[in-house]
């Protein structure tokens, strides 16, 4: 299964509270951590949701 590396690059300020809720379900902890997620429907998912404040790294096979 290939996986998705992402980092979050951009504060949440100012952002409703379900976008809040879809940072920290991704399980990020605080501002530019990197994550490596599988790359299923539901996460891809919540990556759309909140891309203004991510970046995708690269997609890790």
């Amino acid at each position: 299964m290939s996986h998705l590396k992402i980092k979050w690059t951009k504060s949440y300020i100012s952002c409703t509270q379900d976008q809040r809720d879809t940072i920290r379900s991704l399980g990020f902890k605080r501002l530019y951590q990197e994550r490596t997620v599988k790359n299923t429907p539901e996460m891809r998912g919540m990556v759309k949701k909140v891309m203004h404040l991510l970046t995708i790294v690269e997609d890790v096979r």
